[in-house]
């Protein structure tokens, strides 16, 4: 039981791989719709984390995903929290089975200019509408095309009702060889009821799986939540060249490692959705020898107290005028911090290049070199 300025969260853990306090904490969010927040530990979010940690929850939730699933499959990470869990875990799986039919497909709330496949809701969320695009390649978008068998993942489940909604554009979108769909969390806090609502051939795999009951404050004030509800086309949109996930991919490129020495204390920062290559170069950062924890920027506005220890906004670097946060992160413990964004480094704001310190390397445009 947590008590938080809105309100009093109760937890009940049914089943958990690992202890709970190691998968989460407890946080308010700034926003009306939703007052709390379950702040993972192990996602590289909010909370600075070794990418080995990270690596496991990917490995230990792709080897519970079954063995006999038809393809292809489709496996759809959700922005932008859980983009990088979705690409760990497609990576680990097909690293696990060895299949060359999956693809890596990430919802988006940056419009990349090339053609949409579906739209959908995420109605609770601070930023409400998610975008798929179609790959642009005409082999992976066959296979998405043709998928039998979906991996959902998003970091955690509450309601199930944004899994829902993303199940429905799929399919209204012209998916209609799905026979099965699984879905894959950190926590899942509908005890699988989230999974059995979609149909009789759905499953659910997850770290922990309970319920939980919130009971509001009456006369707690309502938060006022930053301008960050905002899904389009930015002055700074990524390039198509560069794409890790969002039109599409089947296999994953690690990055070159920069030189590095033996216990150096490094921080790799992703920025908004943003954060598979980063991690990929933290990880191999990590393992050359350094003592590595990965983070990332994001547009989730939390207040700070519990889970959340320091916060600190900037403006977004993809020019869309919206605030940015950075959770947790002291650049004082690290002996150098590498920024890693997808955008010109001008559009990075001096003020957070000023609040991360004379330490921090800039990686732009995505080149991680």
């Amino acid at each position: 039981m947590t008590d938080l300025p809105a309100g009093r969260i109760h937890t009940r853990i049914e089943n958990s791989i690992f202890a709970p306090e190691f998968l989460f904490g407890v946080a308010q969010r700034r926003n009306p719709k939703r007052s709390f927040l379950f702040v993972s530990r192990v996602l590289g979010r909010h909370i600075p984390v070794a990418p080995s940690v990270m690596r496991e929850t990917y490995r230990t939730l792709a080897n519970m995903i079954p063995g006999d699933l038809l393809g292809p499959v489709l496996v759809v990470g959700m922005a932008e929290t859980a983009i990088g869990l979705g690409a760990g875990i497609h990576d680990s799986y097909v690293t696990a089975s060895g299949r060359d039919d999956a693809v890596f497909l990430a919802t988006t709330r940056c419009d990349l200019g090339t053609p949409l496949l579906t739209r959908f809701s995420e109605d609770h969320s601070h930023a409400t509408s998610h975008l798929i695009h179609r790959p642009s390649s005409g082999q992976i978008s066959d296979l998405v095309q043709n998928a039998r068998t979906l991996i959902l993942v998003d970091d955690e489940i509450t309601t199930g009702r944004t899994i829902a909604n993303l199940h429905s554009a799929l399919i209204d979108a012209g998916l209609a060889r799905v026979e099965r769909v699984v879905l894959a969390t950190l926590t899942d806090w509908s005890n699988g009821d989230a999974a059995r609502s979609l149909s009789e051939n759905s499953t659910n795999v997850s770290l922990l799986s309970g319920r939980y009951n919130w009971t509001p404050h009456p006369a707690a004030l309502i938060p006022e939540m930053p301008h960050v509800d905002v899904t389009g086309r930015s002055p700074h949109a990524p390039s198509v060249q560069r794409d890790w996930g969002r039109l599409g991919v089947r296999t994953h490129v690690v990055p070159r490692v920069a030189t590095t020495t033996a216990g150096e204390k490094i921080l790799v920062l992703g920025s908004g959705e943003y954060v598979w290559p980063p991690f990929l170069l933290a990880e191999a950062l990590e393992a050359a020898g350094a003592r590595v924890k990965f983070s990332s920027i994001t547009r989730s506005p939390i207040a700070t107290g519990h889970a959340i220890e320091t916060a600190f906004a900037f403006k977004d670097n993809y020019g869309l005028g919206i605030a940015n946060f950075l959770y947790n992160v002291d650049p004082g413990s690290y002996d150098r911090i590498i920024l890693c964004v997808e955008t010109p480094s001008g559009a990075i704001d001096p003020a957070l290049i000023r609040g991360l310190g004379p330490k921090t390397e800039i990686r732009a445009n995505g080149d991680l070199a």
